[in-house]
């Protein structure tokens, strides 16, 4: 067929065609946008999800980490009262008693990765010591650690609680 073959299409009938095409183009974005809609829902109760299981699993994991810890200490309570029961028959063995219990809960804590701070006669650091007072030493280096009132502690890196210490003058 020519051109002037070809049959024409009214204004109307062009029209229509146009409006076709546009509700075609319209429904099919209406389609992409509910499906996008739906992805977005199912992602946030996917995400929601996860953070309720994380939240419960980081729970968890405290609750087992404590039990751990409360399993070693009850071995040093055991320790501790089995030193009291024998308090009567002689003061060595209280003596040898709490020496026994120290020394457990001493390896407990060295088995977690726990360090005591002795900076006895050190440079006094403020990052790990807290100074309680200063006194006047002879012959001591202004600055240094005279006495220790407190051990410090440390896990790994992490300082738990800082030495108390008397700082010289």
């Amino acid at each position: 067929m020519t051109e002037e073959q070809a049959p024409e299409i009214t204004p109307e009938e062009e029209a229509q065609g146009v409006e076709q095409d546009l509700d075609a183009l319209l429904a099919d974005t209406q389609r992409e946008r509910d499906e996008y809609l739906e992805l977005a829902q199912r992602t946030k109760a996917d995400f929601e999800n996860f953070r309720k299981r994380m939240t419960a699993e980081v729970q968890a994991a405290s609750v087992r980490g404590k039990a751990a810890v409360a399993r070693e200490v009850i071995d040093a309570v055991d320790n501790l009262e089995r030193a009291l029961a024998a308090k009567g028959e002689s003061p060595d063995d209280l003596a040898t008693g709490v020496e026994m219990v120290l020394r457990g809960l001493r390896e407990t804590l060295a088995r977690h990765g726990v360090e005591a701070i002795d900076p006895a006669g050190e440079k006094f650091d403020p990052t790990e010591h807290e100074a309680i007072s200063t006194v006047a030493v002879e012959g001591a280096e202004s600055g240094a650690v005279a006495e220790v009132l407190q051990k410090g502690y440390r896990l790994d890196q992490q300082l738990i609680r800082p030495a108390r210490v008397v700082v010289s003058e």
